[in-house]
């Protein structure tokens, strides 16, 4: 009896040891915030909508946004990114202007074009990836073209409403008059190049090439920018008014999108894994002929060199400005041509 006596307290003062620790818990509870509380003062991530200008695949400011993705760097900027990509072409320009969609693609001489269009649309270079355009004009290898200056007595396609700006800059460095080469409007097929229905046929350079190379046709491409012309290729954009009310969203967006860019770069088959999550149809090596060129692309120039990628400045969108006005590609000139980018938001300097 007395030592089941003895058991009896030892087990009350036990239960009394554990009541007092629970109070104690307690107690503390209303002094340290638990995981729940530390968690309501995170602020939530702030959504935004990136809508790539084309169908999904490989073009670089593309690629940059599928990677920050899936590799957690919107994450990292505490943003909520969803990927949309145009069912038209340019209507990323109309949904950007209603506030619909706050990031998209755009072709730099596209967003010179929409500030001089009827009605105007308003849209800003965040970061420049093309350093150079994105087209050229291809012939085939064994066509005895070897330079410009044999287009002479030829057939050149162009797409579009006009012979572009880049067709006409290859002419005058060759010292061609447009009389000496007949020019048809085309359209998309690349085989009329290789029926011969065209001697010179413009071309994408990070996709078409490749294509008539997988069909067996392997080509010469001439750009413009090769004889001097100041191309530019693709950017990121806004609206400046958005730019303007959220730029710590916008500079953590660009931070993000170049991070993608750099990740890529470095992690080029990772990266075509990545592409392929969006765009698991399209075949594995195009994608990587696409990313390899456009790295190329946006890697090159004294601009780059000294800004590094997504670097721009106005001195570059002067020349593009002048080029296009002087082969009437503009139907008047920006005043003020530093309204059409901004050197704030490049902020990735290659770190974590």
């Amino acid at each position: 009896m007395k030592n089941y006596g003895f058991a009896a307290v030892l087990l009350a003062a036990l239960f009394a040891i554990v009541a007092f620790a629970a109070c104690n818990d307690d107690d503390d509870a209303s002094e340290t915030p638990g995981p729940n509380a530390i968690s309501a003062t995170v602020a939530a991530p702030d959504e935004v909508t990136f809508m790539a200008g084309f169908k999904p695949q490989a073009n670089l400011p593309f690629v940059g946004a599928y990677v920050a993705q899936e590799k957690g760097f919107f994450a990292d900027e505490n943003l909520e990114v969803e990927i949309q990509h145009v069912a038209t072409p340019g209507d990323n320009f109309r949904l950007l202007a209603t506030g619909q969609v706050q990031f998209s693609t755009s072709d730099a001489t596209a967003l010179l074009e929409k500030w001089t269009g009827d009605p105007v649309i308003e849209v800003v270079s965040l970061a420049l990836i093309g350093q150079t355009g994105q087209q050229g004009f291809a012939v085939l290898a064994d066509s005895g073209i070897e330079s410009p200056a044999d287009w002479a007595g030829k057939i050149a396609g162009y797409k579009g409403s006009d012979v572009p700006p880049d067709y006409l800059a290859i002419l005058e460095a060759n010292s061609l008059e447009r009389s000496e080469v007949e020019e048809v409007r085309v359209g998309f097929e690349p085989q009329l190049l290789t029926e011969g229905v065209v001697d010179i046929f413009p071309v994408f350079i990070a996709n078409e090439p490749d294509t008539l190379s997988r069909l067996g046709f392997e080509t010469i491409v001439f750009t413009a920018a090769d004889y001097g012309a100041p191309t530019l290729g693709l950017s990121y954009v806004t609206t400046p008014e958005y730019a303007a009310e959220n730029p710590d969203i916008t500079a953590r967006f660009t931070r993000a999108v170049l991070r993608g860019i750099a990740y890529a770069d470095a992690n080029r088959e990772e990266a075509i894994d990545i592409v392929l999550l969006y765009a698991p149809q399209e075949d594995r090596e195009h994608q990587r002929f696409m990313l390899d060129t456009e790295l190329e692309m946006a890697q090159t120039g004294a601009v780059y060199e000294n800004l590094g990628v997504g670097g721009q400045t106005l001195a570059q969108w002067q020349d593009l400005h002048d080029f296009l006005i002087e082969h009437e590609s503009l139907p008047r000139e920006i005043a003020d041509l530093s309204v059409v980018f901004t050197e704030d938001f490049q902020a990735y300097d290659g770190g974590e």
